[in-house]
């Protein structure tokens, strides 16, 4: 039905495209071709997974709705077949609609692919020839990258060829400052310029090989060896300089020599022959020239040198043994208290790092020293001097060993002076002192990170202390073989050896604090034990008890005073004369007491101190009464005699007085027991008036402890 129309529309259109005929047929053969293929389907379909597809059709809305209202299945399927033929003739109305449109739109097509065609041609036009120019880019690409190639190796060959003519041409300005130019500065430089001339000359195997180097070789070998010439006589002539009087050595070496080492590197590395020479005229001069101003520096300290001590001077000898020609231009030995005390002599460690003494200055002042003092002014120059000397000849030839060689003279100069003095050295304190002197400069070394002198200061060291050893020796062997005879004096006061030991130990003990050093503590022990011993063989040759206690009470007493005032805590020697000196005070006490109340003490003694004696030990009137009447009669002359036995007797204020306070206590304790013995006694009440109150014997005692 809607096939006429459209053919009777398109018969006056017969030169047109046939869209209605076209159309129609072609929904005529979708329907036929539809048909066929639901045959089709319902002659080949299999009924295998049918309940599966009915089961899924449960859950289907539309399907249920279906069935709800009780449609027919084929009813419905063919009224749903007609809708959608419904809408398909309305598409084709709406494609005849449009068929203006549709042919408009298949010209503009068909004139596009005609441009796209043009289009095509040309672009195939472009492709060729952009594949003709990219080869020829590849080409030139190819020949860019050689000429590159080429460059960078005419650019390397030329490098390597101006750096090979650079390093093996002699320019003509190094040839006039080589042979006819002043060493100075500009001449250390072309100095180090020939040197890599050299070294490039036998470095590279490839310049050996050359043609270049047969002409340039020989006038290289001139040079060198005419710079080898001028150096060695400009190093020698400033060696010597070295020798001339008065010329300060360092301010030589630092301004001048160090400012041209590099001759001497020159020399090192192309003339071996010669800085050996050069190395040995060197260790020559300096050998020499510091052995003389060592030499010279010993001699003048010698005459500032003041004797302390002689083989004689020991604890132990007597003073008048040494005899009246040894005695001449020396003082006594009583009256030199140096021998044996430190004093101010140690000092001379606080002056440590002090510069050296100037010999002729302190001879202008007639000033003289002990020989530690001129020790440590000698080796204080020696460390100074061989600092500067060890940092120099590392610097400026690059060996340590150089100093060594160089060294040698002037430590055996110090040496042998070193020696004479030691082996004639009879100073125990000196040589302590330059014991710690030397462990000072160690130190001192050490901080400067200089171990130049490491060996020579233990060497320094190691003959010390066996001389230190000697000569204590000697002091405590004139201890141990003292004469007791001529060392006697009839005279309880302090001994003059007993200050001597006292004042020994303490500056010995006051040395060692800060070191701690056993073998020193062990020798002084036995140097104690022998002065007691001595003291105890004087105290026997005074004929009465009470005159040797008093001796070694005051002679203890002598000897912790003076350890105390050294400062060192006495220490184990001071310990035990102190307990000593405790047992000693004791003895005098009883032995003061028994010359005036020796009836007193010995009834007191006699008799139990407490109330528990029986009637046979307690003591009778008869018995008692002289004894009571005796202490009241005459205990206040008798704390005078005790008072004035006591001032007499002891040196020493403070420990005078602690003597007496302890005889008037022990003497009012013997007392106080006396009156318990009377009041135990029956019909002791008999004597109160005869016995004396204890504020009154207190009264004594402290009216004498205030004038004492």
């Amino acid at each position: 039905m809607a096939a006429a129309p459209a053919a009777e529309t398109l018969d006056g259109h017969k030169d047109r495209f046939d869209l209605g005929v076209f159309v129609d047929d072609l929904a005529l053969d979708e329907e036929v071709t539809s048909v066929r293929c639901f045959i089709v389907a319902s002659d080949d379909e299999s009924l295998e997974g049918l309940q599966q597809e009915l089961d899924n059709c449960k859950n289907d809305q539309e399907v249920a709705n279906i069935l709800a209202n009780g449609i027919k299945l084929r009813e419905y399927t063919k009224g749903v077949e007609n809708n959608i033929r419904q809408i398909e003739l309305d598409s084709i109305q709406d494609y005849i609609k449009e068929s203006e449109n549709l042919v408009s739109l298949h010209d503009q097509i068909r004139d596009c692919d005609n441009i796209l065609s043009q289009m095509e041609t040309v672009l195939t036009g472009f492709q060729t020839e952009i594949g003709s120019i990219s080869s020829e880019i590849k080409v030139l690409q190819e020949k860019s990258m050689d000429m590159g190639l080429k460059l960078k190796n005419r650019k390397a060959a030329e490098s390597k060829l101006s750096k090979f003519v650079e390093d093996i041409i002699v320019p003509p300005r190094m040839i006039d400052i080589i042979v006819d130019g002043e060493v100075n500065d500009e001449y250390m430089k072309t100095l180090e310029t020939l040197s890599k001339k050299i070294k490039f000359i036998d470095a590279d195997p490839m310049v050996k090989s050359s043609k270049a180097l047969k002409d340039v070789q020989p006038e290289v070998e001139r040079l060198r060896q005419k710079a080898v010439s001028k150096i060695f006589e400009f190093v020698i002539q400033k060696f010597y300089a070295l020798r001339k009087p008065k010329t300060n050595i360092q301010i030589l070496q630092q301004s001048v020599l160090l400012k041209y080492k590099y001759t001497i590197i020159f020399l090192k590395e192309h003339a071996k022959e010669i800085y050996a020479e050069v190395r040995a005229a060197y260790i020559d001069t300096m050998n020499k020239v510091l052995s003389a101003h060592f030499r010279a520096y010993i001699q003048a300290l010698e005459k500032l040198q003041m004797d302390i001590a002689t083989s004689t001077d020991l604890l132990g000898v007597e003073t008048r043994s040494t005899g009246f020609i040894f005695s001449i231009g020396k003082e006594p030995l009583k009256t030199r208290p140096s021998v044996f005390a430190l004093g101010e002599r140690i000092n001379i460690l606080k002056e440590i790092d002090q510069p050296a003494l100037i010999p002729h200055i302190a001879e202008a002042k007639s000033q003289k020293y002990s020989y530690e003092v001129l020790f440590r002014s000698l080796q204080k120059l020696l460390i100074d001097t061989a600092t500067s000397e060890y940092l120099f000849t590392d610097d400026f030839f690059g060996e340590e060993s150089i100093f060594h060689d160089i060294f040698a003279g002037p430590i055996q100069v110090v040496d042998e002076h070193f020696n004479a003095v030691l082996l004639n050295c009879y100073d125990a304190i000196g040589i302590m002192l330059m014991i710690r002197i030397i462990h000072q400069h160690q130190l001192i070394m050490f901080k400067r990170r200089i171990p130049c002198l490491d060996s020579y200061l233990d060497k320094v060291n190691m003959s010390l202390w066996p001389r230190f050893k000697m000569v204590f020796d000697l002091h405590l062997n004139s201890l141990r073989n003292a004469n007791i005879k001529t060392l006697w004096e009839d005279d309880v006061h302090p001994h003059y050896v007993t200050r001597r030991y006292a004042e020994f130990t303490a500056s010995l003990a006051h040395l060692n604090v800060e070191h701690g050093d056993g073998q020193l503590d062990l020798n002084l022990e036995r140097l104690r034990m022998a002065i007691e011993d001595l003291l105890v063989k004087l105290a026997k040759m005074f004929a009465k008890p009470k005159l040797q206690t008093i001796f070694l009470i005051n002679n203890y007493d002598l000897t912790i005073s003076i350890l105390k005032e050294a400062g060192t805590e006495g220490g184990k020697a001071q310990q035990h004369f102190e307990e000593v000196l405790k047992s000693n005070i004791a003895i005098y006490v009883e032995e003061l007491l028994l010359e005036q109340f020796s009836s007193l003490i010995k009834f007191v003694k006699s008799r139990p101190a407490d109330e528990t004696a029986t009637n046979s030990e307690k003591a009778s009137i008869a018995e008692v009464e002289p004894l009571v009447k005796d202490f009241a009669s005459r205990y206040k002359a008798a704390i005078e005699l005790m008072h004035y036995d006591v001032i007499t007797s002891f040196s020493n204020f403070l420990c005078g007085m602690e003597i007496l306070r302890a005889t008037l206590a022990q003497l009012l304790l013997y007392y106080t027991r006396l009156t318990e013995c009377v009041k135990r006694i029956n019909g002791g009440s008999a004597l109160n008036k005869d016995l004396v109150s204890i504020s009154s014997i207190l009264f004594e005692i402290k009216k004498y402890s205030r004038t004492f």
